[in-house]
């Protein structure tokens, strides 16, 4: 199994989408609050070019999500990478994905939802250990945000074990 790096503050996260695209209904507003949330954690924020393209199934096309996947794992500079959202179109990537850039390449790898069946592909087919955790979406909610925040904090920054409570 390969353990990516923790992330320190500095640290450049990237947004894909692997399966829905940034939704209208996920504001300007919003998407400045969850940029906030995660600069006041030290961290950088790029975007994947095709985080907003959308079919009719509200995804970019399978080719573009490649590109960005394999984009974010191979720049240095990238330490972690968040994705949008889930949906239901994660699985078309799986026999297109360069695994061997990826075990080359270990980083964070964080969703949820749909994108489920990338991260066991990747664990499989590479080693590399992913987390299922928030969305970049999430840290844009107005509130109820501490408990994922503070838990995010201790995963991805943190040497100690963690003790899970559950949420107030």
């Amino acid at each position: 199994m390969i353990v990516p790096p923790k992330l320190k503050p500095g640290d450049e996260i990237r947004v894909i989408a692997p399966a829905k695209s940034f939704k209208p209904s996920f504001t300007a507003k919003k998407k400045k609050l969850a940029e906030k949330r995660l600069a006041e954690l030290g961290l950088k924020i790029s975007y994947g070019k095709y985080l907003h393209e959308a079919n009719e199934f509200e995804t970019a096309t399978i080719e573009h999500r490649i590109e960005d996947l394999h984009d974010a794992f191979a720049d240095k500079n990238v330490k972690a990478i968040l994705t949008v959202l889930g949906g239901t179109t994660s699985n078309q990537l799986l026999r297109y994905i360069d695994y061997k850039l990826i075990k080359n390449n270990p980083k964070i790898l964080c969703g949820l939802s749909d994108i489920t069946s990338l991260a066991n592909a990747l664990n499989t087919k590479s080693g590399l250990v992913t987390y299922s955790g928030p969305h970049f979406t999430v840290f844009g909610l107005p509130k109820q945000v501490e408990y994922t925040t503070d838990y995010f904090k201790k995963c991805f920054f943190d040497d100690d074990v963690i003790d899970i409570k559950p949420s107030k």
